[in-house]
């Protein structure tokens, strides 16, 4: 027992730097915030308190109930993509060819990119006049001479951009996450495949996708959380518009504690956000595990 409870005590005394600095500036600013959330609060301080009153406020604020659903319309837009793109890389770059390890680097990189060199990019590539896409067009005879594609001013194509800017820009960590998997499956099971008269098709559909089915659950929860999340390459790149079309909840909630200096507010929905997330993480993970049964 003494040897046990020396094992703990180290243990604990490795870990405990950690759980720290983990409760300084984790821990201590979430319940900071719900403090916060609870008080009517500006940029210099709190004035009164509120309660709840600031979680009631959100039910008929017609800005926060439109930018959820922007952020909700880009996550049905980009979480698929995401994982269906980082699936295809990692296919393509687990390949045992000489150009391997030039491809994973390829398909990564885009990821080390800072967001807003990845926004400048991403605004350049689509811009009108100037932008490589309508160049391109212009140059294949595709686009009539003289007109040009409004990619960042129109509704109908601005969700395009913002979200295959995102693929390009983030898909390198699932791809990993996928090769890593793949790298897992034995060989035995794909030589046992072949033996058996299996095609490369019927090996994918067959047996990589289901022992793969835990990653994708992965990559769909991680991808799903991070789309909630979208602020800076919107921000960046359209600044929530055309006309607030594209404005999303975080960048919803910035304006609110700090534009309308309304801390308070602010705090409290992104406590309302933080609640939707741990919802919607419950029920995926609730469906993947009686899908595992």
């Amino acid at each position: 027992m003494s040897k046990a409870r020396k094992n703990i005590l180290t243990a604990c005394l490795f870990m405990l730097p950690f759980f720290i600095l983990y409760t300084i500036f984790t821990i201590w600013p979430v319940l900071q915030g719900f403090y916060v959330s609870l008080h009517k609060w500006g940029l210099m301080g709190k004035q009164k308190f509120l309660g709840f009153e600031n979680y009631v406020k959100f039910l008929g604020d017609k800005n926060f109930w439109s930018s959820l659903w922007n952020t909700t319309k880009f996550v049905i837009i980009t979480t698929p993509m995401l994982v269906i793109a980082a699936f295809i890389l990692a296919m393509l770059a687990n390949r045992p060819t000489r150009m391997k390890k030039v491809l994973r680097i390829s398909y990564y990189l885009p990821s080390i990119l800072s967001v807003s060199v990845a926004s400048f990019i991403a605004k350049n590539v689509f811009a009108p006049y100037s932008g490589l896409l309508n160049g391109l067009l212009h140059a294949l005879h595709l686009l009539p001479a003289g007109t040009e594609l409004q990619f960042l001013q129109d509704k109908s194509l601005v969700w395009g951009v913002i979200s295959s800017m995102t693929v390009w820009w983030t898909v390198g960590f699932s791809m990993m996450l996928y090769i890593s998997a793949l790298q897992d499956i034995p060989q035995d099971i794909y030589e046992a495949a072949s033996i058996d008269g299996a095609t490369r098709f019927q090996q994918l559909l067959y047996l990589e996708l289901p022992l793969l089915r835990p990653t994708t659950w992965l990559v769909f929860l991680l991808q799903m959380i991070a789309c909630f999340k979208v602020y800076g390459q919107i921000a960046l790149i359209t600044g929530g518009g055309p006309a607030k079309s594209t404005r999303p909840l975080i960048q919803y909630i910035y304006e609110t504690a700090f534009e309308k200096n309304n801390m308070g507010y602010a705090s409290a929905m992104s406590f309302v956000l933080f609640g939707i997330l741990m919802i919607l993480s419950l029920v995926q993970l609730t469906v993947q595990r009686r899908g595992e049964k």
